[in-house]
């Protein structure tokens, strides 16, 4: 049913957006790692909803609860249940909707498919399912930290505005320094404006957020189908509005001729083989090669506007859908942390996958 990710790091969420909350299961994990509640909760906060003027004014905690699989402090490689309760649930927010398909979501492919829908928020096609993917991927962070690799995830591009300078000019432990998590403070001010400008209008934008997955070591990915950008593109393609995933060169390669774009290769000072440039994105023949893996996700602009739109109800009768509740009028800031959740779940499943592949 399309609710499981991964292969021996599986994962399986739960819940809907106004249900009695949302949950995942973690099953792979080996036992022995120290579960540190405290950088999970971290991971959640950054997050969750009512953060700042430019996200959703829903008020969530989202205190996670451990329901198996860790016992004095690691974890015992059994599955692990992890649940976050909804609070501050308004599913009156939604009656007004409850026979009528908004423009861009998936009221009506649910309907069509499952022949009944939860139009409260939007039930299980809710972006509140990503909270149970971020305290995944934190479980999956503590274990990827045993190998020194580092995942960071910062917006890029707001609308028009786009950060013309790549992850290696920038400090990334500045990350959080401001609302709209972009580690350049200039450009920052401008999207944090941009934002706030939509908002204002009843409206909502997207962009772009980057990817650097760093230390990665060299052979994840797999031949062929599972091949390690795949894996990736997979993983990010899965998060609510989502449209986009390129990474390395990307799109910009091909404008470059082969003698331009190919990644030369040389041996440093230790005796390690790197290459002179990265236009691969740190994963050549679907496999790493040691380099840093680097990428980016384009998300849409939120499909709820405050603003009348036309459409239909469930007889095909022309409507008009009026945007009420509370809706982020750009998801960028909340998506970092879901970014590099997602990014830490494949590589997780990855370095476990290798683990297989020599005796």
């Amino acid at each position: 049913m399309g609710n499981s990710f991964g292969k021996l790091f599986k994962i399986t969420t739960y819940g809907e957006s106004h249900g009695a909350g949302v949950g995942v299961v973690i099953d792979g994990c080996p036992a022995g790692i120290t579960f540190d509640e405290d950088f999970i909760q971290l991971q959640l906060q950054r997050r969750k909803p009512g953060q700042s003027k430019i996200t959703t004014q829903r008020r969530e905690e989202d205190l996670f609860e451990v329901k198996s699989g860790v016992f004095e402090g690691v974890t015992t490689g059994m599955p692990i249940s992890l649940f976050i309760p909804n609070s501050n649930q308004r599913s009156k927010d939604y009656s007004h909707i409850a026979e009528k398909f908004r423009p861009s979501h998936a009221d009506y492919t649910y309907q069509e498919k499952f022949g009944v829908r939860d139009y409260r928020g939007g039930g299980r096609s809710s972006a509140r399912e990503t909270a149970a993917r971020v305290a995944a991927g934190a479980v999956a962070q503590l274990l990827l930290k045993q190998y020194g690799i580092d995942i960071k995830a910062y917006v890029s591009q707001v609308g028009d505005l786009k950060l013309d300078k790549n992850y290696q000019e920038l400090d990334l432990s500045k990350i959080d320094h401001t609302i709209v998590r972009c580690p350049d403070e200039e450009m920052a001010e401008k999207m944090i404006d941009r934002i706030d400008e939509v908002r204002k209008d009843r409206d909502t934008i997207g962009g772009v957020v980057t990817g650097v997955i760093r230390n990665v070591p060299v052979g994840l990915g797999e031949p062929v189908f599972d091949r390690l950008h795949a894996n990736l593109g997979h993983a990010m393609l899965s998060i609510n509005a989502v449209k986009g995933f390129e990474y390395g060169s990307g799109f910009d390669g091909v404008s470059m001729l082969g003698s331009e774009h190919n990644d030369e290769f040389y041996t440093d000072e230790e005796g390690k083989v790197r290459t002179k440039t990265n236009y691969s994105g740190g994963i050549q023949g679907g496999i790493s090669n040691g380099e840093d893996v680097y990428f980016n996700v384009a998300f849409k602009p939120v499909a709820t506007i405050m603003k009348d739109q036309k459409s239909i109800d469930q007889e095909g009768k022309e409507t008009t859908v009026s945007g009420k509740g509370r809706h982020d009028p750009c998801v960028l800031p909340r998506a970092v942390p879901i970014v590099e959740a997602m990014a830490a779940l494949v590589i997780a499943d990855n370095i476990l996958i290798n683990r297989t592949r020599k005796i």
